[in-house]
């Protein structure tokens, strides 16, 4: 059986549904992508989320919805001192800003015992892991992280997924980055985020500012614009549908999940994109960052 391990942060949500009714559930960047992917993964492929939790009530929550969706939960740590992030989501014309209460997270200690990371990615086909799960560890922790990761052997997925309020300073962000590209094998940049911390002027600018640190799969979301890419050659997708966003949280975790499963698969590059793009179209009509029947 192959095996993908997804890496980061699992928070407890506050969905906003309409005026000051707000529906709480569990999710995170990295949690939103192992949810979509588990649910279209065939038999022959494991989805592990690799985390830490503290031992109240909520933690209790997240690891039974995380067990509940079919993902394995063995190596989820549990911290007795910590507990985890919660944020809330607001929304304006389907657009969403996010407050966050994860300054003492158990997440921040995922990378705390080495041993525990080489168990949970020993044997894995694809790790997957986002810009969020490092920039929520102290430095040396991101280095561990890095290292072990790039000593697995396995596929490594990095979303930079870029939240400038986690890192404390922009030249940080960059410079973590930046690393963590330069170690995988796939990228999934998100144009607007790389504009942000980089200055980036364009998707291609974008595009080849990675492929420059010879990473050998990149795809730049555009927030349902044309989408950039670059495996063995370059290209674009353009011409992909629109639709008016009800909520766009999870959009660029969602089209990962269709991405990878669709690569994972045997799919094409391009088509693999169509899937992310038509999995995110219909993510963005519900609200929250996982919604249970897509259209």
């Amino acid at each position: 059986m192959k095996r993908f391990v997804a890496i980061g942060e699992a928070m407890i949500e506050l969905a906003n549904e309409g005026a000051d009714l707000y529906r709480l559930g569990v999710a995170g960047d990295t949690l939103n992508t192992a949810w979509y992917l588990r649910r279209a993964l065939g038999s022959d492929w494991q989805v592990d989320y690799m985390t830490r939790v503290g031992t109240d009530h909520f933690s209790d929550r997240i690891t039974a919805f995380i067990a509940d969706a079919g993902i394995r939960t063995a190596h989820i740590g549990r911290d007795p001192n910590r507990g985890p992030g919660l944020y809330a989501i607001s929304l304006s014309d389907g657009e969403r800003s996010f407050s966050y209460w994860r300054e003492t997270s158990a997440a921040r200690g995922l990378a705390d015992d080495p041993t525990a990371l080489d168990n949970a990615i020993s044997g894995a086909d694809a790790v997957y892991f986002s810009g969020i799960t490092l920039a929520i560890l102290p430095a040396d922790r991101r280095a561990v992280l890095l290292d072990r990761i790039a000593a697995s052997g396995a596929l490594t997925v990095f979303d930079p997924n870029i939240r400038p309020r986690l890192w404390e300073t922009p030249a940080a962000a960059r410079d973590w980055i930046t690393r963590a590209a330069a170690i995988s094998g796939v990228v999934l940049p998100s144009a607007d985020d790389e504009a942000t911390c980089f200055g980036d002027t364009s998707p291609a600018e974008t595009l080849k500012r990675y492929v420059g640190l010879g990473v050998p799969e990149v795809v730049v979301k555009n927030a349902g614009g044309d989408v950039q890419y670059h495996h063995d050659a370059q290209g674009v997708i353009t011409g992909l549908p629109c639709a008016d966003p009800v909520d766009t949280t999870g959009a660029g975790d969602s089209f990962n999940a269709a991405y990878l499963t669709a690569r994972l698969t045997g799919s094409d590059v391009p088509d693999a994109i169509r899937a992310g793009h038509k999995l995110a179209m219909s993510v963005v009509g519900g609200h929250g960052a996982l919604v249970p029947n897509p259209c």
